[in-house]
C-alpha cells in the first residue's frame, strides 16, 4: 500500500464526519464507516468493536467479514488479539495474526484467509470504548504511517461514541449516558439519599474532533498551550514561600508543559486531521495507556500531572471551565473522581450525598462526609465518565451501592426505603430525653462523634450526652498553613461553649497514614498506616503539639478539659503527650492565666499491644477510648482500604470479643473509665454486644444515637450476656448469629 500523506488522512476524516452527519440509525453509520475506512486504506477487512459491558468486547459493524457473525462474535476482555488491545490500550500489528500470541480462530467471522492483523485501541481519556480493526489477505505489516493514520481514525470514531452518534436500533448497540447503571463500590459513610448529579470537575466534551484548517487548528493550539506555560508560570511566582516539595511539582508542571516533544505530537495529530482539542484528547489517551503499565512508581505519578495539564488545557481551547453557568440542582449529590476537604466543605451541607471514584474509609473526604453526616460511597470506577450533571442518582452509603438513572421500581423501592428511616428517626426523636437504660435499669452512656463547630447542635437533637470524640485534625486539613494558637483556641472554646456543659473529649492531632497535611511533607512508607502518624508525629513535632496543648487549655479556661491521645501503642507515648500536657498547664498558671480545674487525660487503644500494658498505664489514664476502626484492622491483620479482606473478619467474631473483654475487666480493676469509638458503636448487632460484654459507654455518629437507644431500653443486657457467653463455650466463632436472633424476638 503506498504510504498515505497528510491530506489522504484529513479527507478520510472529513468523509467520516460526512458519513456521521448523515441521517441513519446508528448500525447504518458503523456500517459505512467500515465500508468508507476499507476502501480509503485498500485493505479488505475493516471492522468495529465495542464494548457490551466493562469486560466484553462485541463485533458491531464489518467490511470484509461474515455479516452474520456481526452482534453474534464477542470475546471476553484480553481474549484474542482484539481483546488484547482493548487491554493494553496499545496496537498490534503483525503480519502472521494466526501465529501470533494470543490468536484465537472464530470461524463464524470467516476471517481465516485473512493473514495481516492491525488492531487499534478506540479509547477517550482512560476509558476504553473499543477496538478498530483492519485485516488483509497479503502477509505483510502496516507500516508506520498506516498504524498512525489508523489511531487518528479511531480517536474520531471515540469522540463520536461519546457524543451517541452510533445510537439506534441496532442491537448491543447503546448510549452510555442513557441507561440505568449500578455502581458497587464501598460504604465511606453510611446512610440513603436521592438526589440529582453535581459533577465536582464537568468533563470536556470534544464536539468537532475534526479540524478542517490545520493552520488555524496549529495555531489555536499554541495559543492556548502558551496560556497553560503562563498560568504555571504565574502558580510558580505566586508561591511564595512555598515548601520545596509543593514547588517541585509545580516545577515538573512547566517542564511537561514546555515539553517540546508533546508539542510536536499534537502538532502531527493535527497535521492528520484532527482539531487542537481532538489532538489534545489523543495524546492524553495515549500517555495513559502508556503511564498505567508503567513499572516505575515515579512514572505512574506523572499521569495525575499529565492528566492535569491536558484537562487545564483542553479547558482553555473549549472555554469549558469548571464554572460552565450551569447552575446546582436540587438535592445535589457530589459526584468526583476524588475530593480535598476544604473543597468538601466549601460545599457545605447543602449537598445530599458524595460519590467518589477513588478515596477510602479514612480519606479527608470521608472525615468530612461524617461530620457533614451525608452519605458517602467511594470506589465507584468510571462514574464520571458515565454521570452527567442532572442525572438522577440514588445513593446507598449502608450498602456501598449507587444507582445512576434509575429504573422506577428501583428508585420507589430506595424511596421506601428512605421514607421508612425518616420515620423511624421521628419515633426515635421521642426518646430524645429518655436515658439509654435497659430493662433491669443498667444504663449506657450514648455520645457522639464530631469534627465540626456546626456539627454541635446535634447534641440537643439526637439526645447525645457528650461528645465521645472531636477530632481536632480537620481544621489542619482545609488550611494551606498551620493554622495559628489564637485561631484554634477560639475555635475549641465556641466547640465548648455550644456543648453547654455537656463534656467533650478533644483528641489531639491525628494525621498522617491517608491523613497528610497540604503542607506535610508526604512521608515515602510502604506501609502508612502503620507507620509515622498520630502521636508520633506530635511527640516528633513538639512544637506543632505543644501549640495545639496550649489552644485547648486556653480555650477552657477554668472549665474541665479533657484530651486523649491517639494512636499509643506503648505506655511511654502516653507519658510523653501527658507530660507535655500537664507542662503546658503549669506553664499558663505560671503566666497567670487561667487553667482547667479539672483535667482528664486518656489515650486510644488502637493497637493490641496496649491491651498488654502494665497495670500502671491502666491506673495512670484518666479514660481510655478503644478506637474500634483501626484496633480491628491490627487485631485481624486485615486493611480496612483493602476490599478483598476488610470485609472477612467480623467484629463478633469470639477472639475479638475476648480481646474486648480483657480490656473492660483491666479497666474496671483500676477503675479507669472505658469507652468503644468507631463506626462499630453505632451498628445495633455490636452495639448491643458491646453493652452486654460491660461497655457502658458508646461514641457514634449522632444518628446512630436514637436506633441504638431505642434497641438498648428493649433489651436485657445480662440476658443477652448470658446468650453470648453460651455461644462462646459452644465454640462458635462468631457470636453474630444468635445476638441477631436476640434482636429479632424484641
Amino acid at each position: 500500500m503506498a504510504e498515505r500523506s497528510d491530506s489522504d488522512s484529513r479527507n478520510l476524516l472529513r468523509r467520516l464526519r460526512d458519513v456521521l452527519a448523515e441521517p441513519g440509525n446508528g448500525q447504518d453509520r458503523l456500517d459505512r464507516i467500515t465500508s468508507l475506512i476499507a476502501h480509503s486504506m485498500g485493505t479488505e477487512v475493516c471492522s468495529i468493536y465495542l464494548f457490551r459491558d466493562p469486560e466484553t468486547l462485541e463485533l458491531c459493524a464489518t467490511e470484509g467479514l461474515k455479516p452474520e457473525a456481526v452482534h453474534q462474535t464477542r470475546m471476553r476482555l484480553g481474549e484474542g488479539l482484539v481483546g488484547r488491545v482493548a487491554r493494553v490500550g496499545n496496537p498490534i500489528n503483525t503480519h502472521d495474526a494466526p501465529s501470533a500470541p494470543g490468536f484465537r480462530y472464530m470461524p463464524e467471522t470467516g476471517e481465516e484467509i485473512y493473514s495481516s492483523f492491525l488492531g487499534v485501541p478506540i479509547q477517550r481519556v482512560g476509558e476504553k470504548l473499543g477496538v478498530l480493526v483492519v485485516q488483509s489477505k497479503e502477509a505483510r505489516d502496516y507500516k508506520d504511517d498506516e498504524v498512525y493514520g489508523l489511531e487518528v481514525v479511531a480517536m474520531v470514531l471515540a469522540e463520536m461514541t461519546e457524543l451517541g452518534a452510533f445510537v439506534g436500533d441496532g442491537e448491543g448497540i447503546g448510549h452510555s449516558h442513557r441507561f440505568p447503571v449500578m455502581f458497587r463500590g464501598s460504604s465511606g459513610q453510611e446512610g440513603a439519599c436521592e438526589g440529582r448529579v453535581w459533577l465536582h470537575e464537568p468533563r470536556v466534551v470534544v464536539t468537532n474532533p475534526v479540524g478542517d484548517d490545520p493552520d488555524h487548528e496549529k495555531q489555536r493550539l499554541e495559543d492556548a498551550v502558551g496560556a497553560l506555560q503562563a498560568q504555571v508560570n504565574d502558580m510558580i511566582s505566586g508561591s511564595g514561600d512555598m515548601d520545596m516539595d509543593h514547588r517541585q511539582v509545580l516545577e515538573t508542571y512547566r517542564m511537561l508543559a514546555n515539553s517540546r516533544g508533546w508539542m510536536r505530537r499534537m502538532t502531527e495529530d493535527i497535521a492528520l486531521g484532527l482539531s487542537a482539542e481532538a489532538a489534545v484528547e489523543k495524546e492524553q489517551s495515549q500517555n495513559r495507556s502508556r503511564l498505567e503499565q508503567a513499572a516505575d512508581p515515579y512514572l505512574r505519578e506523572r499521569l495525575s500531572d499529565l492528566d492535569d495539564l491536558s484537562n487545564r488545557l483542553l479547558r482553555l481551547l473549549t472555554g469549558q471551565g469548571t464554572h460552565t453557568g450551569a447552575e446546582l440542582p436540587e438535592n445535589p449529590v457530589l459526584v468526583a473522581k476524588n475530593i480535598g476537604p476544604a473543597e468538601l466543605l466549601d460545599y457545605g451541607r447543602g449537598l445530599k450525598g458524595v460519590v467518589l471514584e477513588e478515596g477510602s474509609v479514612g480519606s479527608h473526604a470521608a472525615v468530612v462526609a461524617r461530620a457533614l453526616a451525608i452519605p458517602l460511597v467511594i470506589h465507584t470506577k468510571r462514574i464520571t465518565t458515565e454521570a452527567l450533571n442532572g442525572d438522577p442518582i440514588l445513593v446507598d452509603g449502608d450498602q456501598g451501592v449507587v444507582h445512576l438513572r434509575p429504573e422506577d421500581p428501583v428508585a420507589n423501592a430506595f424511596r421506601d426505603k428512605i421514607a421508612m428511616q425518616a420515620e423511624a428517626q421521628k419515633r426515635y426523636a421521642d426518646l430524645r430525653e429518655l436515658p439509654a437504660e435497659d430493662r433491669q435499669g443498667t444504663r449506657i452512656n450514648l455520645v457522639m462523634n464530631a469534627g465540626l463547630l456546626a456539627d454541635l447542635p446535634s447534641l440537643q437533637n439526637s439526645g447525645a450526652e457528650g461528645v465521645g470524640l472531636f477530632r481536632t485534625e480537620l481544621q489542619f486539613l482545609t488550611r494551606s498553613r498551620v493554622p495559628r494558637r489564637d485561631e484554634l483556641a477560639q475555635l475549641y472554646n465556641r466547640v465548648m461553649d455550644a456543648a453547654q456543659g455537656k463534656p467533650v473529649k478533644f483528641r489531639t492531632l491525628d494525621i498522617g497514614s491517608d491523613k497528610v497535611l497540604p503542607y506535610m511533607k508526604p512521608q515515602d512508607e510502604p506501609n502508612p498506616a502503620m507507620g509515622w502518624r498520630a502521636i508520633r508525629v506530635g511527640l516528633d513535632k513538639p512544637g506543632v503539639l505543644r501549640m495545639q496543648l496550649q489552644a485547648l487549655i486556653r480555650a477552657a479556661g477554668t472549665r474541665p478539659l479533657e484530651v486523649m491521645f491517639p494512636f499509643i501503642a506503648c505506655p511511654s507515648e502516653f507519658y510523653a503527650g501527658r507530660d507535655a500536657l500537664l507542662r503546658q498547664r503549669d506553664r499558663e498558671a505560671a503566666l497567670g492565666r487561667p487553667v482547667p480545674e479539672c483535667l482528664k487525660i486518656g489515650a486510644m487503644l488502637e493497637t493490641p499491644s496496649l491491651g498488654f500494658a502494665p497495670d500502671s498505664f491502666y491506673q495512670t489514664c484518666d479514660f481510655i477510648s478503644i478506637g474500634g476502626n483501626d484496633l480491628k484492622q491490627f487485631f485481624f491483620a486485615a486493611d480496612r482500604e483493602n476490599e478483598r479482606v476488610r470485609r472477612r473478619y467480623d467484629t463478633l467474631d469470639v477472639s475479638f470479643l475476648t480481646f474486648l473483654e480483657r480490656i473492660i475487666v483491666r479497666c474496671e480493676a483500676t477503675n479507669t473509665v472505658l469507652s468503644f469509638c468507631g463506626e462499630d458503636a453505632g451498628r445495633p448487632v455490636e452495639a448491643l454486644t458491646f453493652a452486654a460484654l460491660g461497655l457502658r459507654t458508646l461514641s457514634m455518629r449522632p444518628a446512630s444515637i436514637g436506633p441504638i437507644k431505642h434497641l438498648i431500653r428493649r433489651a436485657d443486657l445480662a440476658e443477652l450476656r448470658q446468650i453470648v457467653q453460651r455461644v462462646r463455650n459452644e465454640g462458635h466463632s462468631s457470636v453474630r448469629n444468635a445476638v441477631t436472633t436476640y434482636l429479632a424476638h424484641l
